[in-house]
């Protein structure tokens, strides 16, 4: 019975020492080093700290952080500190973390750098405190000209090499800026994002009238119903050839207004038939007048007469070719494509300047 009882103790002994044992080999797997550049610096040096930490790979560390000229300690300042620097060993198993503070004091005295606390895995490990010496300096106070204030401190010179990536990308914002206020201003007026241009001789304005006549008659309008459509066309062919012929823009006036002004350049037999056709043209576009097949046929038959009687036979002279913009309609799958574009475009330009941006912020720290 007593061997027994030995036995089990010894098994509970070694399991305690087992437990202990892994307890601390864990423990042991995580490092807090800290060491100063230097013993010892005089009034107003800067001294750094290098803050080292092995710890697995997969571990969650959090260094420690202050605010700007926060005090570690009573006299001791905290400046700034550097990016940390990870690297790993042991085939990615192992990191290690290198971090680098800079601290300053103003007053000559022995100080204490207290323990640097570095959170791994929600578990709170510690440096070594650190002895830092702040010297001061004999002041000749007899020859107060050799005392100089502080300078000021000195701006980097200016890196070409360092904002020409942004100054490229500031074009570019530029180019696609204009790009895209030239498209959105494009569509806004409905106009066509690219033009052809084709060249077109000039004719005389009663050849152009008379291939307008040739094509109502081709297409024979006035046969059908719509007489409206029938007059309208031939009225805008009257009115056009007028405004070439002479001069005036009959396009914007009325039909007693065309009349009177043709009554100081034509006789009045030309003026009646044309005051006839105009007559009837009005009563079926305004008046919803019905007119028979042989009245579209003499109303036809007069525009050919005053064209005839009115036109102006030019010298034969080498024809002038005229550039002239052929619009193209934008088909709805095109417009929306063009809108998908804009707001692609306007995304680009944004990300652009959100990165130059951050860029301009990160050279001027």
């Amino acid at each position: 019975m007593g061997d027994r009882v030995e036995k089990m103790n010894l098994i509970r002994y070694y399991i305690v020492l087992g437990c202990l044992m892994a307890f601390v080999k864990a423990d042991a797997q995580v490092t807090v080093d800290a060491k100063l550049d230097s013993a010892g610096i005089f009034i107003g040096q800067r001294i750094g700290l290098t803050l080292e930490v092995s710890a697995d790979a997969k571990s969650d560390v959090e260094l420690p952080e202050w605010d700007s000229l926060a005090q570690v300690v009573p006299g001791v300042e905290f400046v700034r500190a550097e990016k940390t620097d990870t690297s790993l060993l042991n085939d990615g198993q192992r990191m290690m973390l290198s971090r680098r503070y800079y601290f300053t004091s103003f007053d000559s005295a022995l100080y204490l750098m207290p323990e640097m606390d570095v959170k791994v895995d929600d578990k709170v490990y510690k440096s070594k405190p650190l002895a830092l010496k702040v010297l001061t300096f004999d002041v000749d106070t007899l020859h107060t000209d050799s005392i100089f204030p502080i300078k000021a401190e000195l701006a980097p010179p200016f890196d070409w090499a360092e904002w020409r990536q942004v100054i490229w990308f500031c074009v570019l914002a530029l180019l696609m800026g204009g790009l895209l206020g030239y498209v959105i201003y494009r569509l806004k007026t409905n106009k066509p994002i690219i033009r052809r241009i084709r060249n077109k001789r000039r004719q005389p304005p009663h050849k152009v009238a008379m291939q307008k006549i040739e094509q109502i008659k081709e297409e024979k309008i006035w046969q059908s119903e719509d007489s409206k459509e029938y007059y309208t066309q031939l009225t805008d062919t009257l009115r056009n050839y007028i405004k070439e012929r002479y001069g005036f823009n009959a396009m914007e006036m009325t039909s007693f207004e065309i009349i009177q002004k043709l009554q100081e350049v034509n006789d009045e037999e030309a003026i009646n038939e044309l005051r006839e056709l105009f007559q009837t043209a009005d009563l079926v576009k305004f008046a919803k007048y019905s007119t028979l097949i042989n009245e579209n046929d003499r109303n036809l038959v007069n525009a050919i007469e005053y064209i005839n009687q009115t036109k102006l036979e030019e010298p034969e002279q080498k024809p002038q070719p005229e550039v002239i913009v052929v619009e193209e309609k934008r088909s709805k799958i095109a417009k929306w494509t063009l809108i998908g574009a804009i707001v692609v475009a306007s995304l680009a330009l944004l990300g652009v300047l959100i990165f130059v941006g951050y860029r301009i912020y990160m050279l001027t720290l």
